[in-house]
């Protein structure tokens, strides 16, 4: 098994051993049930639904799961309905994952934000140009605008996936990794093992002294 699910925490900083601050995210993953599996006899590929969170209100008084993703395993890691997995038994420490979300939604925005465009100049006579797209076609050939043509309008709230984060730290509650994730706090992500980090520097761990005199 290569995937699991979660909701991402909050965002921090930490310290490795040699001292180098870095960025962390923690995600909450907390043991999951296997709601349903696909077969590929079936459904043509071997896969697991997991079930996350607890439903607000509850149908005839079932606890059901808020949320459902599904993740591939091979034939040999097909677990059965009410079975639950851990994420120990997926991560550890070093392995280095993509995280997958939906991205924050900013709304409607120019194309200096939404795009990066550099924007026009104050001078010239240009001073009401300077976040301005500029030209968005040719002439009379085509005579129209090319679709996909990079314009103000909604920005975020798409699925948006962070490549090759390195997991510092693993429990039965929770998975921190080292850099930033898309989503809000709360959002479910999915966490994909894509493989392992050889040189590895673990979290600094300031060690608790016990008072002698008690």
């Amino acid at each position: 098994m290569q995937a699991f699910i979660g909701q991402k925490q909050d965002q921090s900083q930490a310290f490795l051993e040699d001292g180098a601050r870095i960025p962390i995210t923690r995600i909450s993953a907390p043991t999951l049930p296997v709601v349903a599996i696909k077969t590929k006899e079936k459904d043509g590929y071997f896969a697991m639904q997991l079930g996350l969170g607890i439903r607000k209100r509850e149908a005839k008084g079932e606890k059901a799961p808020r949320f459902f993703r599904e993740v591939r395993v091979a034939e040999t890691e097909v677990k059965q309905p009410g079975e639950m997995i851990n994420a120990t038994d997926v991560f550890k420490i070093g392995d280095i994952v993509d995280v997958s979300g939906v991205s924050k939604g900013k709304g409607f925005a120019g194309v200096v934000k939404r795009h990066h465009f550099k924007g026009g100049p104050r001078t010239h006579g240009q001073s009401d140009r300077e976040r301005a797209p500029g030209s968005i076609g040719q002439t009379t050939t085509p005579g129209r605008v090319y679709k996909g043509k990079r314009m103000a309008g909604r920005m975020g709230g798409k699925s948006a996936t962070v490549r090759n984060l390195e997991v510092v730290e693993v429990t039965e509650n929770s998975v921190l990794v080292k850099g930033l994730i898309p989503g809000n706090k709360d959002s479910v992500v999915v966490i994909k093992k894509v493989g392992e980090k050889k040189k590895f520097v673990p979290l600094y761990k300031e060690e608790v002294k016990e008072d002698a005199s008690k």
